[in-house]
């Protein structure tokens, strides 16, 4: 496919999630669908003005990078794929607009027309749930917009015989090497190791529990586990009722040295960050 120039703004991205990075502490990423299938907050965010306000919304409740998606990953089934060209309707009135309001924003996209159409529009990061395996173009848009990229552990479907911390981690190195051969900077690279897509709940506790086993790549990690259902094989709940498991698991994750949590709940992961470092602090 072709290549578009590399904007000045994804050009610089690389520097600015550096300089996020460096404020020292985890940095939260607002989640903003505008996608009529999404798991939790499917249809609430279709109407474009609506998801402007709620982008508005989370930046003034103290997110750090807001994430755009417009198509479903739904991480155990049911969602509906949608061409590009229906990708970018949905994104065409919300993703501009979001951008002007200042914060880096990432494009959750597998797509790498997508990815290259949002980065072009103003997006700073591509946030790729299939870690560059899944769209053969994908890590040379990256490249070539000088974008950082968030790499996603993934699977097909869930496998409860497998060693899935062992599994995340030679995803990790076959991203890194797709990476390096199309030219992306190492330190432009982020690392999720996907809760609760191709796992079970357990494999899903399990990465939790083993998050340093991926810090071996010496990259910032990413843990998105926000309303996932994992949380309701611990406490059965429904996705709007898991604010608590998902603030326990992205309080853990930060201690355990994730630097990006990706969350629905800004305001409260926000305070709940907060008065942990003060009770650190307090020592």
């Amino acid at each position: 496919m072709a290549l578009a120039r590399p904007s000045s703004a994804a050009a610089a991205a690389p520097t600015a999630l550096a300089s996020l990075l460096a404020r020292g502490r985890p940095l939260v990423m607002g989640i903003l669908n505008v996608t009529p299938d999404s798991f939790s907050d499917g249809g609430r965010f279709l109407d474009p003005a609506v998801a402007v306000a709620h982008a508005r919304e989370m930046i003034a409740q103290g997110a750090d990078i807001l994430d755009v998606g417009a198509e479903s990953t739904r991480p155990y089934g049911g969602n509906q794929g949608v061409s590009a060209d229906d990708e970018r309707v949905r994104l065409k009135p919300v993703l501009p607009e979001v951008v002007k309001l200042g914060l880096p924003v990432s494009i959750d996209t597998i797509k790498a027309s997508t990815a290259a159409w949002a980065l072009e529009t103003g997006a700073a990061i591509v946030n790729d749930v299939w870690g560059l395996q899944r769209d053969p173009d994908m890590a040379a848009v990256v490249a070539s917009h000088g974008a950082p990229v968030i790499v996603m552990h993934n699977r097909d479907k869930a496998d409860a015989t497998i060693d899935i911390v062992a599994d995340v981690v030679a995803f990790f190195a076959r991203s890194l090497e797709i990476a390096a051969q199309a030219g992306i900077a190492r330190e432009a690279v982020v690392l999720d190791p996907g809760i609760g897509f191709g796992k079970t709940p357990e494999q899903s506790l399990t990465c939790l529990n083993h998050l340093a086993a991926f810090k071996r790549f010496g990259l910032p990690l990413l843990v998105g586990a926000s309303r996932k259902r994992f949380i309701a094989s611990v406490s059965p709940s429904e996705p709007t009722e898991r604010i608590g498991g998902s603030i326990a698991t992205h309080l853990i994750a930060a201690q355990q040295g994730a630097a990006i949590l990706r969350v629905h709940d800004v305001r409260e992961t926000v305070q709940a960050l907060r008065v942990a470092a003060a009770i650190e602090g307090a020592r």
